[in-house]
């Protein structure tokens, strides 16, 4: 009746996972009582779970990303502790579970960290800045959310029940047919892959449909926020490439669970197949993490420089050259596979190219900060730290694009400083950036600068002592995976690396401070404004947090940077534009088909995990029914009131006012 499922199941014999679970089950349980106890459910299930604002699914898809940065992070300390350890010796992990954990760490802090920061980031921003009220799909966006928070659920779910993979996070064949991987490590990371995939497919539709055809009165494409630009491209992307993805984990899965032969080594299969169509994705979806950070350093590099963007048409033809270039240089990354020397010369000469319109964003930045009076705040620190991390990333990533040094680096440690430089310098410190950026639009106070300054010379130094020695492990011949080692001459290099993902820990630690105090000191840090960095794009021209409206009335835009204009020509006047004729405003209602369908989602994941058939027609009947309920709703919209729109809007007028007199006193 259970299928596989047993009580053999629970890792009874390994503390380590039993006591990592423990804890999480703990801070789960206690969570939930007190929300129960301070009678919190009912309005969380009204204001969030069940929420179709845009801005509130973009806070939850970034809650979500910061819960898994942390498991991701536990992973990661984990590894650099064990090879610090693991000299002439097996260390404190077992080689299964050490095999799990770094499968488990590449899993989440790409699908389920890098991810959901940037999807959060793009639902919250865009429509603000497009000027317009929601998505294109409201309820569909919340289905995109919930979908992905059901595969991080089933990850995190394998580290009690079951196994997860062992193979990397990405399951290359023979080793993840079932021959090699009896046990359900493997199907745990398909099915939650699988499952966010189509929550991810769901999100980038929506997004793609909102830049295209939702816009403010007089929004052109080429009056659009850099951030829109770099939205767009990135969710191109996601349409063109997460189909790959699902395609090639569902062969999988038939090679799994009904015989098939894609990708075996016998009946005609090929696991080489497997690599390039892994990478047809794979590579596009770097591009798809790093093009809204590179959004990110637009805004934030323009706001704090007090200058336009340099290049504003220059940075979108890179946007879109980059968004097409991305299809092309996959196979760099399996250069070794015997393809040829002419097909890996090409494809060389291709990813040298790619790296052409990164290099004019990077110059249009420094021009944007050449002779404006940069203010130093946090989120430009981060924007500093990325351009110059990045730059050095950017730089190995083309050495590794020559194939004979790709012949010589493959597989070894060298590669593994290059991704995560790539990663952490390009699209964490822009996800970081982003988030002290919009922080205070979104809730309404600014993070404390102090604490997130300290966090971030914490992170930089720590990045740099972590990643940097291996850079010199890849020369001196270190391969990546390795559970323990012999080598005297790699050990203090590993033992360095432990210590600056300490100093990383250290910076987490800061960040969660940060918040901690900024929400405690919430009245000293209030912005009353809307507009704490003086801001030039649209998102700051309504109040913060924004109505759920986001804008009692539409803003008609008449030049590339709409806000700033509106600013200037107040400062001119030293008066605000006459008050707008308000009107009813239609919105979407809530929904809970999201939250239910992610319900019945994670049962037909985990039954297909663990073979309960019976359990999967369930759910399967659930899901549909589901969305029957919901196209069948004869009440899809709510009114809000002229009244409640006025009142709402001529508070943030009367805040604007005071802000515009006191400039004009100080000027």
């Amino acid at each position: 009746m259970w299928g596989k499922l047993s009580w053999a199941a629970i890792p009874l014999d390994q503390p380590i996972p039993l006591v990592a679970s423990g804890v999480v089950i703990a801070v789960v349980v206690s969570v939930l009582a007190l929300v129960v106890l301070k009678g919190w459910f009912p309005y969380l299930w009204r204001e969030w779970i069940t929420s179709v604002d845009h801005k509130r699914i973009g806070i939850m898809y970034i809650v979500l990303a910061m819960v898994m940065l942390l498991r991701g992070f536990s992973d990661a300390i984990m590894m650099r502790s064990q090879q610090a350890l693991a000299f002439q010796s097996e260390g404190y992990l077992p080689p299964e579970h050490y095999d799990q954990i770094f499968s488990a760490h590449g899993t989440l802090m790409i699908f389920f960290v890098a991810m959901p920061f940037v999807i959060g980031l793009m639902n919250f921003v865009v429509p603000l800045q497009l000027g317009v009220r929601d998505v294109a799909f409201p309820t569909l966006n919340s289905v995109g959310f919930w979908l992905t928070a059901t595969g991080a659920l089933l990850v995190n779910i394998s580290l009690l029940v079951g196994e997860f993979a062992r193979t990397g996070w990405l399951p290359f064949p023979p080793l993840s047919e079932l021959t090699y991987s009896p046990g359900v490590g493997v199907d745990y990371y398909l099915w939650a892959l699988e499952i966010s995939g189509i929550g991810t497919l769901v999100a980038a539709i929506n997004l793609v449909t909102t830049v295209l055809k939702l816009h403010a009165p007089g929004m052109t494409y080429m009056r659009m926020p850099m951030f829109c630009w770099t939205t767009l491209a990135s969710n191109l992307l996601i349409v063109a490439a997460f189909p790959i993805l699902t395609a090639t984990l569902t062969m999988l899965v038939l090679d799994r669970y009904l015989g098939f032969h894609f990708f075996t080594n016998e009946a005609g299969g090929n696991m080489m197949m497997f690599v390039n169509l892994i990478w047809a994705w794979g590579h596009p979806e770097v591009y798809i993490l790093v093009l809204p950070a590179f959004g990110v350093f637009s805004e934030v590099v323009s706001t704090f420089s007090g200058k336009p963007l340099f290049g504003y048409r220059s940075m979108v033809a890179a946007t879109m050259v980059i968004c097409i270039l991305s299809f092309t240089v996959w196979l760099h990354h399996f250069f070794t596979m015997g393809a040829g020397a002419d097909v890996n010369a090409i494809f060389g000469i291709l990813s040298m190219i790619i790296a052409v319109p990164t290099g004019v964003k990077v110059f249009n930045w420094l021009f944007t900060m050449y002779g404006g009076r940069i203010v130093y705040a946090t989120p430009m620190l981060w924007s500093i730290g990325f351009m110059v991390t990045f730059v050095i990333g950017g730089m190995t990533g083309v050495l590794l694009a020559v194939p004979p040094v790709d012949f010589v680096l493959h597989n070894s440690l060298f590669l593994v400083a290059h991704f995560h430089n790539v990663i952490i310098g390009g699209v964490l410190f822009g996800a970081f950036a982003g988030y002290t950026y919009w922080f205070p639009k979104a809730f309404g106070f600014r993070l404390h600068e102090g604490l997130g300054k300290a966090s971030f010379w914490c992170w930089i130094t720590g990045f740099y002592v972590a990643f940097m020695p291996l850079y010199v492990l890849g020369l001196m011949g270190m391969t990546r995976r390795m559970q323990h080692y012999d080598v005297a001459a790699w050990h203090p290099w590993l033992v360095i690396a432990a210590g600056g993902a300490a100093i990383i820990l250290l910076g987490i630690g800061l960040q969660i401070a940060q918040l901690v105090v900024s929400i405690r000191r919430r009245h000293e840090l209030r912005d009353e404004t809307g507009d704490p960095w003086n801001g030039r794009s649209l998102e700051w021209a309504t109040s913060s947090p924004p109505p759920v409206f986001n804008f009692a009335v539409l803003p008609r835009i008449e030049g590339e940077e709409a806000y700033w204009g509106m600013k200037e020509r107040a400062s001119k006047d030293v008066i605000l534009g006459p008050e707008p004729s308000y009107r009813d405003i239609e919105m979407p209602r809530n929904s809970a088909t999201g939250f239910v369908c992610a319900f019945f989602a994670t049962i037909m994941g985990f039954s297909l995990i663990w073979h309960i058939w019976w359990l999967v027609g369930v759910a399967i009947v659930g899901a549909y029914a589901t969305f029957v309920v919901f196209a069948w709703r004869d009440r899809d919209e709510y009114v809000i009131l002229a009244e409640s729109v006025a009142r709402i809007d001529r508070a943030n007028r009367r805040a604007r006012r005071v802000m515009l007199g006191e400039r004009e006193l100080v000027s």
